[in-house]
């Protein structure tokens, strides 16, 4: 990592002159041994609080003979800058700047240019104010006094987040455009089975898994169940937002630093290291819709006793869910599009062995009007027939989910002497996160889990196929349906830190951190609610091989008792949880060897560490003992060392290079498995202003222990059989095919001989700041895939699979039944022998062929002094020039950004603000614009552009605001209002699978606004 000038920058526009007046007044113990200048400031600005700004180049070699008692930050700076030719200036900000005094030359004047995001707040001049304290960054551990580096590092600090009105650390990680992956939303269905509560981050669209996540610098366990089953993934959704200092994201490949996961970046949420007096923050929520009210309590304190400093912090959130019902564009069948999506749920439903529905009766249906809130009708589906059902039971899911939590966070450092230190870093969390998918369900399951529901029935004579949704008043309420998730998480890091001889400072640490849980999902006991329904079974029918059953229809039309409910119900509990350990050693030198244009700096780790995970899951969950649910079982772990070294050179006043090497190894199932990354950039200032730069690094990444651990389970999907479709259906479109979304049993196991995924990126762009309040910055972003671990696509497979099948594609292009995709997607599809009918399919873990994506990046600040006030403009934009794709060596590469490409991701996404300032009243503009998606038949692979077919969803655009007043410098109150004009979802016609819009993308939670009320006890101003 880098000490980076630019956090510097950050903190000073965040900064007011009455907090530097107030930081350099105030009297403390002061402890500064005699030594290098720079490490001198850096520590008084530790112990003092007090920001100080100065171009590191012109103090370096410095000495200062230290100061010691008790005394104000401007007399201690004042003994410390005795003798040094350095004098303090005060800008009209209140800014402290450290400048050369009359008569002195400036050494190294060369500055550099303005950080591409930063709000160009310091009233210094540039080439006199650069660097405040030394703050570690992204993207090197090399400390250096440069606000860029080779590689765009984007920054949002706490007052950024704040002023953008977001509410959670998700919401953040939405709006940078960088973060283009289609991601699970609170209302996903896939979540809801295996990540509920649980939320990621996706940089570039290449998957969760393949952006690295750190707070304070260091890793954190995973959540423990997969992202979709399939990989491992890290939870943002705990991270407490109120505690947050700063949020850094590097995009690109980053493994020659911070080792394997970090292919398309890293996000590094830096927490509040420093606390003076203590700190109150009131927070109320709601939406102007209703539902989903929300109440949120920060607390924040610190203390200093002599060599001894503690900062603690506490985030506590008790939120309310909404539900679907509550909104109307999604509470009701009648929202979908088409006639036929419109069509009620079948709540009860008697089928024959053509699926052909076996009337009820009118009067039946009415005996069952008063459930589902009264909505339960005779209905009608078209060419099916008549059955009991409801449009409105549809609405039961939540949007967003109920969370009750608190978070704790602790950082203490304790000087042993004046070479050595003590640091520790503690994190506890503690939330409850309750979410509804749907009611419970049942049809005939067989013992061996074959889910086809059809049996012969003796009492009528002939085949039947029941089917039953279990309504609130059977069930006691929908709060007893609800999946739950009690999360604990635990983090710890201590250590060392200290200096060898004049020049060396190293640091040696131990973390741990561990993430566990209880999570309970309702379930339907497959074999009670056969013995309910159905009786016992009394053998096997000679001409169709289908048990026998002696059901009398009644049984399937009488409401359940409560007491029958529970009978037939139960929770499945699973106890998951995940471990990561790293024992780690740093060395750095920031004057390694002279160079003509200065020192050379240098870093080198050592690593090492163990991985952990274990699913726990229910034991009967792994069979076939609940109703369409036998999961897969999972558990093991891998040790890993490292070993990494960066030099950072400076080859002319104004050209630098960087070059860092890593070589990672891991051990896990009797495998080794381990690579040598690089990587390079160069900086070139061949003006003040003008900054161009590039970078280069080579990646790779060992296979989650789930894609390698995974036991073989199975879960319910759906999919279109194609194949039927295109033979028995032909002119009809796939939406109204009677064999599109079928039932489908998808089966998975891990894969313990998969390879290391790898990967190269590159970067190239300038950042030029033609004024001190203004900069822009363009960089162009390349990264390559190679070896790609991810599960095979359900719906490609169905599709490549009619393709064999029928020896054409969809366009009637030539397909070859031999080929060895072929050969392979024929034997992943299960069908019926006797009916041909769609029922299962295998999927597994595979290193694809490669992933690619390419594009520009984009930003621009601005800051205008008026007689009104202070205004500051800054815009982001990200232009995904290309995302291909390609599963297997030999197949065709997709275009992920085309028509029928069957992905979910936009080309481009903008994001803007305008904010004023003036006296004690401040107000924020924030918007984003995310460009146009694939439509729902786009994305099913089934556009007719030729014919005029639509193919996309239109970009759409979001606003928030906020306005904020300072009652006095220790005393604020702010109004935030997201989704400022109460935008719903689009309307996609083509969409017409509940909830008839795009939930990777949107929700329906509408206008939300927050009253935040601020005080501070104590210490310098807010």
């Amino acid at each position: 990592m880098i000490r980076s000038l630019r956090s510097a920058m950050f903190v000073l526009a965040c900064s007011v002159s009455a907090a530097a007046s107030a930081q350099s007044a105030a009297v403390r113990q002061i402890d500064i041994p005699a030594g290098d200048l720079v490490t001198a400031l850096d520590t008084l600005a530790r112990q003092s609080g007090a920001q100080f700004i100065y171009q590191a180049d012109q103090l370096r070699g410095l000495r200062t003979s230290g100061v010691h008692g008790t005394l104000s930050a401007d007399a201690a700076l004042g003994q410390l800058l005795a003798g040094s030719g350095f004098t303090v200036h005060r800008d009209d900000s209140g800014a402290v700047v450290i400048v050369k005094g009359a008569g002195q030359p400036a050494r190294s004047p060369a500055p550099p240019a303005a950080p591409a995001s930063s709000r160009s707040a310091a009233a210094a001049d540039p080439q006199e104010a650069t660097r405040l304290d030394e703050i570690q960054v992204t993207g090197s551990r090399i400390p250096r006094a440069q606000v860029e580096g080779p590689a765009p590092v984007t920054v949002i600090t706490a007052s950024d987040i704040k002023a953008s009105g977001f509410a959670s650390v998700p919401d953040v990680m939405r709006a940078i455009t960088q973060n283009s992956g289609e991601t699970q939303s609170q209302q996903s269905s896939s979540g809801a089975d295996f990540s509920p509560g649980a939320e990621e981050v996706d940089l570039r669209g290449l998957g969760p898994n393949h952006t690295l996540v750190l707070v304070n610098g260091r890793r954190i366990a995973d959540f423990p169940l997969p992202f979709k089953g399939r990989s491992n993934f890290t939870d943002i959704s705990n991270i407490p937002i109120g505690m947050i200092e700063r949020i850094e994201v590097l995009t690109g490949s980053a493994s020659a630093v911070y080792g394997s996961d970090a292919i398309s970046g890293v996000v590094n949420f830096i927490l509040k290291q420093q606390a003076d007096g203590t700190t109150i923050d009131v927070r109320y929520g709601d939406t102007t819709r209703g539902g989903g009210a929300s109440t949120k309590l920060n607390f924040s304190t610190g203390f200093s006793r002599g060599d001894f400093n503690l900062v603690f912090g506490a985030e506590l959130l008790a939120q309310q869910p909404l539900w679907a019902y509550q909104r109307k564009i999604q509470d009701s069948t009648a929202d979908a599009p088409t006639a036929r999506s419109q069509v009620p749920r079948r709540t009860f439903l008697n089928g024959d062995w053509y699926d052909d529905y076996i009337d009820p009766g009118q009067a039946t249906c009415d005996a069952l009007a008063y459930l589902n809130g009264g909505t339960t009708v005779y209905a009608n589906r078209p060419r099916y027939g008549n059955f009991c059902g409801s449009a409105e039971s549809i609405g039961y899911g939540t949007i967003l989910s109920q969370r009750r939590g608190i978070n704790t966070y602790t950082s203490a450092n304790l000087k042993i002497s004046d070479t050595l230190s003590w640091f520790g870093d503690m994190q506890l969390g503690y939330s409850k996160v309750k979410l509804f998918r749907d009611v419970e369900q049942w049809n005939y399951q067989a013992p061996d889990g074959n889910e086809d529901g059809y049996f012969y029935n003796a009492h009528s004579g002939g085949i039947e196929n029941w089917y039953r949704q279990f309504t609130p008043e059977e069930m006691g309420g929908l709060g007893r349906g609800m999946i739950e998730n009690t999360q604990r998480t635990f983090s710890l890091t201590t250590g060392f830190k200290g200096t060898l001889g004049e020049r060396w400072d190293y640091e040696a640490s131990l973390s741990h951190s561990q993430y566990k849980a209880l999570i309970s999902w309702p379930q339907t006991v497959a074999s009670k609610a056969n013995d309910l329904y159905l009786g016992p079974q009394l053998g096997i029918d000679a001409d169709s091989g289908l048990p026998i059953f002696d059901a009398d229809p009644a049984r399937l039309y009488t409401p359940l008792t409560r007491a029958e409910y529970d009978s037939i119900t139960a929770r499945t509990n699973y106890h998951p949880e995940s471990r990561s350990d790293t024992l780690a050693f740093t060395l750095t030198n920031t004057e390694l060897f002279s160079l003509p244009a200065g020192p050379a700096g240098f870093a080198g780790v050592v690593e090492v560490g163990n991985q952990a995970y274990d699913l726990n899951p229910d034991p009967l969950a792994t069979q076939y003992y609940y109703y369409s649910w036998k999961d897969s079982d999972g558990h093991g772990s891998r040790n890993r060392w490292a070993a990494a070294g960066e030099l950072r050179l400076p080859l002319l006043d104004t050209l630098n290079l960087s070059l860092a090497s890593r070589y990672d190894q891991y051990r896990f199932s009797g495998h080794t498995t381990g690579k040598l990354t690089y990587s390079t950039g160069l900086e070139w200032r061949p003006l003040d202003s003008l900054l161009l730069r590039g970078s280069y690094g080579t990646a790779f990444r060992a296979p989650d222990l789930h894609y390698v651990y995974a036991g073989i389970g199975n879960d319910e999907t759906s999919g279109n059989d194609y194949y039927r479709c295109r033979t028995e259906e032909p002119d009809v479109d796939i939406t109204d095919c009677d064999y599109s979304g079928e039932g489908l049993i998808r089966t998975r196991q891990g894969n313990r001989d998969l390879d290391s995924e790898t990967s190269t990126s590159w970067t190239t762009g300038f950042v030029w700041s033609p004024t001190p309040n203004l900069d822009l910055s363009v960089d162009y972003f390349n990264i390559r895939m190679q070896n790609q671990v991810q599960d095979l696509s359900t719906d490609r497979i169905l599709q490549l699979e009619a393709n064999c099948r029928i020896g054409v594609d969809i366009n009637g292009n030539p397909v070859d039944a031999n080929s060895p995709s072929c050969v392979d997607a024929v034997a992943r599809v299960n069908r019926n022998s006797g009916t041909g009918r769609l029922y299962g399919i295998f999927v597994n873990p595979i290193n694809v062929a490669n992933e690619r994506t390419s594009g520009i990046d984009a930003s621009a600040h601005y800051k205008l002094e008026t007689a009104i006030g202070t205004f500051r403009f800054s815009g982001n934009h990200t232009w995904t020039r290309n995302h291909l794709f390609q599963q297997y060596p030999g197949d065709a590469t997709l275009d992920e950004l085309a028509v029928n490409s069957g992905f979910d991701i936009p080309r481009e996404k903008t994001s803007a603000s305008v904010s004023w300032e003036r006296k004690a009243w401040s107000a924020t503009l924030f918007g984003t614009r995310l460009g146009r998606l694939p439509n729902s038949w786009s994305y099913d692979q089934v556009v007719d552009t030729s014919a005029g077919d639509p193919a996309w969803v239109h970009a759409t655009y979001r606003y928030n605001a906020t306005l904020q007043y300072k009652f006095s410098d220790h005393a604020q109150l702010s109004l935030a209002v997201d989704n400022l004009f109460d935008k719903m979802p689009p309307r996609d016609p083509t969409y017409t699978s509940y909830p008839y819009y795009d939930i990777s993308w949107f929700d329906a939670a509408g206008r939300s606004y927050y009253l935040q009320f601020t005080y501070k006890f104590g210490g310098s101003a807010l």
